[in-house]
């Protein structure tokens, strides 16, 4: 089955201190991954949003599934995983912030297969559609 990837670019007027917190704060996710519900599992091991923390995602009827955070710096990456649920694997999320002019820059990559035939093909536009749209409604 053929890896899928999401490679997303984007400028903020934001500070990268003011739009890392907002992106690694797993509630906030909801406006990114409409209309998903996502809820807190557990924090991390050393800070509220940062590694071993994981959170729950809900769409639509589909069973929830868990992403875990894996990596995470201050101000510049959050890197996660599914582990629990989900209808793909060997899911790799990873958002990079960099400061851009007076406001940031967001490189957000995902990579993931399918478990059955054809279901990452059919998951990709959807969720890449859904979360550009829902980056251009942070200001």
């Amino acid at each position: 089955m053929a890896q899928q990837r999401i490679e997303i670019v984007q400028e903020f007027a934001l500070p990268v201190a003011e739009l890392f917190a907002y992106l690694s704060e797993h509630e906030n996710l909801a406006s990114i991954f409409a209309p998903a519900k996502i809820t807190r599992v557990r924090n991390g091991d050393t800070s509220r949003n940062g590694i071993g923390s994981v959170r729950s995602l809900r769409i639509l009827l589909a069973p929830p599934f868990e992403e875990t955070v894996t990596a995470f710096k201050e101000n510049e990456l959050v890197e996660y995983r599914i582990t629990k649920g989900s209808p793909l694997k060997n899911h790799h999320g990873v958002m990079k912030f960099y400061e851009f002019g007076s406001g940031s820059r967001l490189h957000y990559t995902i990579v993931f297969e399918g478990k059955l035939p054809l279901i990452a093909n059919v998951i990709k536009p959807g969720l890449e559609q859904a979360i550009r749209k829902g980056l251009k409604g942070i200001r």
